[in-house]
């Protein structure tokens, strides 16, 4: 009888992550490559609009100071209506957004349109983190924010070559590649806003499509997920905002996001600087090797964070790895090296994501959870103005990408050490490890 309990579990735990992931996944993936591609349009686009290094690295980053201003309010919302019309609302309106983009004539207006498609994406990632918590319970969470989050190296290893195809092939109406990429690359999200509107379930309570002693043996499982967890914290929406431990993580994921998004938007120039002969599809098709590496190691990683229960040192061993490469990179001059280098620094960036966000609800009840991780996501998001901005002004002082990749290591090694020491529950050296709670029954 136990066995066949145990069978029907995983039945339904499956049941249940094939409805959910796979859609949101795919909305994941259309999430990044319309805020990532404008590292493939630089090939072109730097040229045409006449941008400096120190210009293009703040357009890139300037779309983290809208996502930084309006993530916090748009997770609110989120809360009050529900995923299903809030996620529906931001995949419209970043997608008009991403292709109004298309058409802008010179930097500033490039400036202007990244900031808004950083207000209009706002609350879309951490949204999603809460939503899962609304299905999954904690022993499954980081596998299950793995299979959503490993959309980020996906939507590279699509987005690579895909954009610099377009940019190569499409010169329609006299329109540069760049602009077409845009377009085509933007409409998905006006779609997949529709589709979100009529496919999201709100919350088990209200799912149609499970049985109804499915629906009443997961609201169970839930609730009694909670109560497992009796350091569990609940605060208002300003006192998490200022709790400590949110500030904490909130710094580590600003420090990672400047490695992770500074070598994201660059790459496709690094690549370019290999070799003058290389066409923009080599570029992208270069491009894909290291997010092939990463999303391997994510998805492992995550499981043996799970399998362990362990999320501390799953997080802070994947952050030393990615600082030692980029520094390796950054000191490389053979090109065979540097990309070998870059994807180990991108596995390690990326295997770090999914234990990391493991531990805001390893002390904080799901509802303050969903401020928190919105704050720790929009205040380390900041790392994504940061980052490419600074390659971009290393760049420009120095003609050379090198410096910048240094300082990115400099800076993972910062959030190595704070995520190595961090202390979770606050009680003991056990504790720090950040393990979740047996959830067990």
């Amino acid at each position: 009888m136990q066995a066949n309990t145990v069978m029907d579990e995983r039945a339904l735990v499956r049941k249940i992550t094939w409805r959910i992931i796979p859609f949101v996944f795919i909305l994941y993936i259309i999430s990044y490559i319309d805020r990532a591609n404008i590292g493939y349009a630089a090939l072109q686009m730097n040229h045409e609009l006449a941008l400096s290094s120190e210009a293009f690295g703040f357009a890139s980053g300037i779309f983290f100071i809208g996502y930084f201003l309006f993530e916090v309010p748009s997770n609110v919302v989120l809360n009050k209506l529900g995923a299903r019309i809030w996620i529906a609302r931001i995949l419209v309106t970043w997608g008009i957004v991403s292709v109004g983009t298309a058409f802008v004539q010179n930097a500033t207006q490039l400036y202007v349109l990244r900031f808004l498609l950083g207000v209009a994406e706002a609350g879309f990632f951490p949204g999603i983190i809460v939503y899962l918590t609304y299905w999954f319970r904690a022993k499954e969470l980081a596998t299950t924010v793995a299979l959503f989050t490993a959309a980020i190296p996906v939507s590279y290893i699509i987005g690579a070559p895909l954009s610099t195809w377009v940019m190569d092939n499409a010169q329609w109406l006299n329109w540069s590649g760049w602009r077409w990429m845009l377009v085509l690359e933007g409409a998905p999200a006006l779609i997949g806003g529709v589709l979100c509107f009529f496919y999201l379930t709100d919350r088990p309570a209200d799912a149609k499509w499970l049985e109804p002693h499915e629906r009443e043996w997961l609201l169970g499982e839930l609730a009694n997920d909670r109560k497992s967890r009796p350091n569990a914290k609940h605060f208002g929406s300003l006192k998490a905002m200022t709790n400590p431990k949110v500030l904490y993580l909130s710094f580590i994921y600003f420090v990672y996001q400047c490695g992770s998004l500074g070598v994201g938007y660059w790459m496709p120039q690094i690549i370019k600087g290999f070799s003058r002969t290389l066409s923009h599809t080599q570029v992208g098709l270069i491009a894909m090797i290291p997010y092939i590496v990463a999303t391997i190691a994510m998805v492992m990683w995550s499981r043996s964070s799970d399998r362990h229960n362990e999320r501390r040192l799953h997080s802070a061993i994947p952050l030393g790895v990615a600082a030692l490469a980029l520094l390796g990179a950054g000191l490389s001059t053979n090109p065979y090296v540097s990309i070998s280098l870059i994807s180990l620094s991108l596995a390690g960036l990326y295997a770090f994501k999914s234990p990391f966000w493991a531990l805001p609800t390893l002390f904080l009840t799901r509802s303050t959870a969903a401020v928190a991780i919105a704050v720790i996501n929009s205040v380390g998001n900041l790392g994504g103005f940061v980052g490419p901005f600074a390659i971009g002004y290393l760049k420009g002082a120095g003609k050379s990408a090198t410096p910048g990749l240094l300082f990115l290591s400099a800076l993972l090694v910062m959030s190595f050490l704070m995520t190595y020491f961090i202390r979770i529950n606050g009680r003991d050296t056990d504790d720090a490890t950040g393990a979740v709670p047996n959830q067990s029954h």
